[in-house]
């Protein structure tokens, strides 16, 4: 039998999938507890066609990530940071810290958790990170912490 998920289930499915399950797998557990619909012509060809406005939905979304990659790689994002007498800072740089600098310097939103360093940044100077704009699309960025006065 047919079906439509609704809802993601554990080794059959992400919710949106269309695939084939027993008869009675589909009339015993996933139709009584809601997770998925019958597929009947009608609502495969529904299917189809929210299938193609997601895809046009993702490939827009990979253009534009595609384009802030072109404008943000090889670029420098510039903190400031208190330091003590002997150059070492004052505490570490935090990706949250680099996400709001980004937010602030390219207008660009970002999570923190979309951005990776490879190291604590606890020192001045240039430090190389990455920030992941879309599945597969990520820019290769330098961090430059400055001491302030």
């Amino acid at each position: 039998m047919q079906v439509i998920l609704k809802a993601d289930v554990k080794k059959v499915g992400e919710a949106g999938a269309l695939l084939n399950v027993s008869d009675g797998y589909a009339r015993n557990f996933l139709f009584p507890r809601g997770l998925a619909e019958e597929a009947t012509p009608s609502r495969i060809a529904a299917w189809k066609q929210e299938q193609a406005h997601k895809k046009a939905k993702d490939e827009k979304k990979r253009q534009e990530a595609e384009q802030a990659r072109k404008g943000l790689q090889g670029k420098s994002v510039r903190i400031e940071a208190k330091a003590g007498e002997n150059g070492k800072l004052f505490g570490s740089i935090t990706t949250a810290q680099v996400a709001d600098a980004l937010a602030e310097q390219f207008q660009l939103s970002v999570d923190k958790r979309d951005i990776k360093m490879e190291d604590a940044v606890k020192q001045p100077g240039s430090h190389p990170f990455s920030v992941k704009l879309y599945p597969g699309v990520q820019a290769d960025m330098t961090l430059a912490v400055a001491v302030k006065s």
